[in-house]
């Protein structure tokens, strides 16, 4: 796969505009995913990848190659979330009551694992959409990319100790919020006695 996604890279750099179409098939998917897990919104992310893609096809004379495509692409994704984030909260208010679920778009063929682990993944996804964006962008590219803490302080602009400091509170707001949810379903009560 990382070999096609190098050939159409570079055809699309070449102009060739069947090849960037090739691109952004092969990539959507993480893209958006990674998109939704910054916004928390599904039609932010869609606003957010369709951003990244235009912002990649601008300027991908002059993606060097230093990184993998995909690497530069997530961070085309990172800031054009923060972007929108960032003018989102001057002009809309969300609902705090919100609590539609992340999806995972991953195909799966086991249920039975699917239907088990579904409650968590719920309680993780209300529990990570709650976070303030800039704590959000760092667990989710630590946590959820794999990014070391030298990488997220590049894409986000932060020294490395920052994001280091923000990925502890990010962490330990997501255990307190997840505890919380158990101590409301009275689960947590049930644990501590």
């Amino acid at each position: 796969m990382a070999h096609d996604v190098d050939e159409l890279v570079a055809a699309a750099r070449g102009g060739d505009d069947a090849a960037f179409d090739a691109l952004v098939r092969a990539t959507y998917v993480e893209t958006y995913t990674l998109a939704h897990r910054l916004t928390g919104d599904d039609e932010d992310a869609r606003d957010v990848t369709q951003e990244t893609y235009l912002r990649a096809y601008r300027g991908l004379r002059r993606f060097r190659g230093d990184a993998q495509f995909t690497t530069w692409l997530y961070r085309i994704t990172t800031n054009c979330a923060s972007t929108h984030l960032g003018r989102r909260s001057k002009h809309r208010h969300e609902e705090l009551h919100d609590d539609l679920p992340l999806d995972d778009l991953r195909p799966s063929s086991d249920p039975v694992g699917r239907a088990e682990h579904g409650a968590l993944r719920e309680r993780v996804g209300h529990a990570l959409k709650a976070l303030p964006p800039r704590l959000r962008a760092v667990v989710v590219l630590r946590d959820i990319y794999d990014l070391p803490h030298e990488a997220i302080a590049a894409e986000l602009g932060i020294s490395e100790s920052a994001a280091k400091v923000r990925l502890h509170r990010a962490r330990r707001k997501l255990r307190d919020d997840l505890w919380l949810q158990d101590d409301t379903s009275g689960e947590g009560a049930a644990r501590a006695v």
